[in-house]
Formats: C-alpha cells, structure tokens, sequence
C-alpha cells in the first residue's frame, strides 16, 4: 500500500514524459530505416518536406537572398587559337587516360561532368532581380493573353537546372548523375546560364537585342565554343520567341526546347531536331493532385471532356476553332474560354479535377502548358498535335498516360466523343494510376528530386554523349572539299497521320 501511494501526481507525469520519449525514439528509428525508393515514402517526402520548394517565385526569393551581394564582373573571353589548342590537348590527355583505364567506361561514364559558365551578371542575376522586383507589377500585363509572369515561370527551365548546378554538392540529390566542375577540359558538357525568356518578356525590343547581341559574343568567344563550335555547350532556349534574333548563330549548341516546330515560323529548318536537341516540359502551373488527391476525386469526375484555354490561336492551333465548333453543346463536355491568370488557373484546377479526361490541343506551336496541367491533375490528356515532340520520350512512354488522336478523326462529326465513350473502366484506371505515378516527373524544384524533370534532363543528356564527341572530331578533321558534315535534317516530320508520307 505504501508504495501504491507513493506514485504521486509529479512522478506520474515524469513517467509519462519518460513512456512518450521513448515511444518517439522507437519510431525515429524505425522511420529512419523505411525504404527510400518506397513510392509512398518519395510522395510524402516530396510533397509534405518544408524543404523542397516546387514554386518558381518563392525558390527564387530564397536564392536571391542568399545571393544577395553577388556579382560576376565582366570578363572577356580569349579564343584565340594557340589557347583553344591547348585546351584541345588537355581533354584528348584526360580523354586517352579513361580510355585506357580498365575500371572507366568512357565515353559515358557516370556522374556527367558540367562546366558551368560564369557569365556577367547582366545576363543572369540581373535578369532575375528583374523579375523579382517587377513581377507584381506585370501581373495583368499580358503577351498574347497570358500574364507575362506567367509565361516566364513555365519557361524557367534555364532557373530550375541552373541553381541545382551551382548548389553545393552536400545539397544535391543529382550528384551521382551530375556534377559540376571547375576545369574545362574535364567538363563533358558547358552550360550557359543565360535567361533569354526574361530578357524577352521584360526589356524593351531594342535592349533585348542589344543584350542578345552581347552575350552571343561572349559566349562564341570562349575557347571551349570555338573548340567544337558549340556542340557540346547547352543553350535554353525554352521560350519560342527567346534569342531569335541571334541563335541562327548558335544552332549546333544543345538547345532546351519545349517543342520542335515543323512550320517555319518559330525555328528555321535545320535548327532544332531530336538528335541534338532536348525537349523539356513546361512548368505545370495547376496544383499537384497526388494519388490521394485522385482517389478522394474519383467519385467528383463527372465532365467526360474539359478544355479551358484560348480558343483561337495561330498556325497549328488553328484546329482548336474547329474542334470548339465540333464540341460545343455536347453532353458531357466543358469547353470554356479562359487565360491563365489567378482566377483562370482556378477555374482550370476546378475543372481539370471533376473531369476524366482533358482535351490537348496543339496552340501557336504543337506543344501547350495545358498538357503538363492535366498530368498533375490526374485527368488523362486527349492530344490532338499531330506533329508534337514530347519531353524524355526515351524514358517515359507517354501511351501509358494519355491518348493520342490525329487531327483529320479529332474533326469528324461525333467521332471524338464516340472514341472516349468507347474507352472502358478498366483503361482509365490504369491510365489515371499511371498519372499518378507519372507526375513526380513534371515537378521542378529546389533542390531538384530524385526522377523529376531535371534528374530526366542529365539522363536523356547522357544518352546525347557520344554522338556530341563523333561529331565535334569529325568537324575538327574535315578537310576543304570532303563532304558536308551531317546534320540529320533529313528526316520524315514526327506525324500521327495514318499515312506519314502523304
């Protein structure tokens, strides 16, 4: 009985302090020991941690600050041609040395070296100050009938893989695949940190130019470019307007494209193709709608078809008007007119989420943003763009994820909506299952995660590897009268068409 009564009300409460310490250490342990490359454990982590930002302005706020004083002076490039040759020796002695090593697997061996330009501030921090302290005010200031902000943040690209470049390695989860170096001639690949979609958007016409102009000098002024005339040097170029009035100049450079242009107006033939260039996706601009987010959802999806987006555009978007007219009305169907401002971006989230599928139009070029809105909506893309490029296709098979319909049956009366009431319950699950599992893929961030867009990038970058080295030798040992070097311009356009040669 005595020592019944001694449990006091103090000592109580230090057993319970003591029972819930050790519950908390038990379960720190087991947490500690839970998979990594568990799904649910990568969801979770990448959504919930207060360290991974997927927003464009906040990821930049917090750069900025951190790199609030820094300045790159301007520094003149020296290519002239006693150093380009030495730097030529150095890499063909790092080079020969890998080659002969029996633990290397040169060409393509892992982590992929990148130098990384240091250029004047004028071309990087400036530029993304400039945003920073203006944004705000170009909220309503729309291009084409998007905000500019808007258009800028879902072709930051250039931003995403850039600062994940020069973050510390303790930071990095790419490091095994990528990493930055200091020397050149150990680099694999150069990357040129040059924001041409801001410059673009935020300055007048005739400084915009003035700027291209001098940072096309700088660049084909370094010793690096003249060595193998850009072939190995990566260029974003994301926007279609961005550096056009300079980039006929940098064309055999990796270009970081959304899209690939068969028409003529946005890219001159011979500039972009797959063989040398990387499609990358846009920045989704919808919220993410997880595989939670898509179960609590399922039972809301009532709208068979949804599309919220201008319904007249130019070149191959001209289809959207006759598939509005085709659409209109129809049971089922959500078609509405609409930019992507704040209350655009809502009402597109609203309806992407109650729909179970999402018409993909091609716009001013085969691809849109919209596309990348639906993956991370859950809602499964109907696309339309018969000549559209799609981003790591070497990796991810986008049939898993979407259904493709060539514009010449997308037109015919009632065939569309025939063909998505034909597909069964069973596909559609499969397919949104997959969106789920897909969409981790489309999330840029800082720092950038482990299978999503700029993991993808370095992956499809490896594979460019030895085809970037086969053709630098060759243009450095073609003799005056030998044959064209090949550019593989000739090739039969990507088309959905049932007939690719008529």
């Amino acid at each position: 009985m005595a020592l019944r009564h001694s449990k006091t009300p103090k000592s109580i409460a230090i057993l319970f302090i003591i029972s819930i310490t050790i519950i908390f250490f038990i379960f720190s342990i087991f947490s500690s020991q839970s998979s990594p490359s568990s799904p649910s454990f990568i969801i979770s982590k990448t959504q919930n941690s207060p360290f991974i930002d997927y927003s464009f302005v906040s990821s930049l706020e917090k750069f900025l600050k951190s790199n609030l004083n820094k300045v790159v002076e301007e520094k003149k490039g020296n290519g002239d041609e006693g150093i380009v040759k030495k730097l030529d020796n150095s890499i063909w002695e790092i080079e020969n040395e890998l080659f002969y090593d029996k633990d290397s697997v040169f060409p393509v061996s892992l982590p992929i070296k990148v130098y990384v330009y240091d250029m004047p501030s004028k071309f990087t921090y400036d530029l993304l100050w400039l945003f920073h302290n203006s944004y705000r005010d170009t909220f309503n200031a729309t291009s084409n009938g998007s905000p500019v902000h808007r258009l800028i943040e879902q072709h930051s690209i250039d931003y995403w893989l850039w600062v994940d470049l020069i973050a510390p390695e303790s930071e990095r989860a790419l490091k095994n695949l990528v990493v930055r170096v200091d020397r050149q001639e150990a680099a694999d690949l150069f990357y040129i940190p040059f924001f041409t979609t801001i410059s673009y958007f935020l300055l007048e016409t005739q400084q915009c130019k003035a700027l291209y102009r001098d940072a096309l000098k700088w660049i084909t002024d370094q010793p690096a470019w003249k060595r193998s005339q850009g072939r190995d040097h990566i260029m974003p170029v994301h926007h279609p307007w961005s550096f056009k009035s300079v980039r006929k100049f940098v064309k055999k450079a990796i270009w970081l494209l959304p899209d690939m242009d068969s028409t003529g107006k946005w890219y001159k033939p011979g500039q972009v193709y797959l063989e040398k260039d990387l499609i990358l996706p846009y920045v989704p601009n919808l919220e993410l709608c997880d595989a939670q987010c898509l179960s609590e959802t399922q039972s809301k999806r009532t709208t068979l078809l949804f599309f919220r987006g201008r319904l007249k555009r130019n070149a191959g978007g001209k289809i959207r008007s006759n598939l509005v007219a085709e659409l209109t009305n129809a049971e089922g169907v959500v078609i509405e007119d609409g930019t992507a401002g704040d209350a655009g971006k809502a009402a597109a989230q609203s309806g992407m989420r109650k729909s179970i599928f999402c018409l993909d139009p091609a716009g001013d070029t085969p691809s849109s943003a919209r596309l990348f809105d639906a993956i991370v909506s859950g809602c499964i893309p109907v696309i339309v763009s018969d000549e559209l490029e799609l981003p790591f296709e070497g990796i991810l098979d986008y049939r898993k994820i979407a259904l493709f319909v060539s514009s010449e049956d997308a037109v015919q009366p009632r065939w569309l909506l025939a063909y998505l009431k034909n597909v069964g319950g069973t596909q559609i699950r499969e397919l949104q299952m997959n969106l789920a599992k897909y969409s981790k893929h489309f999330l840029y961030s800082h720092p950038a995660q482990l299978l999503g867009p700029e993991d993808l990038t370095w992956r499809m970058m490896a594979g460019k590897l030895v085809n970037i080295k086969l053709h630098t030798r060759r243009s450095q040992r073609v003799v005056k009268g030998s044959r064209s070097i090949c550019t593989c311009d000739c090739r039969i356009p990507n088309t959905t068409n049932s007939s690719p040669l008529s």
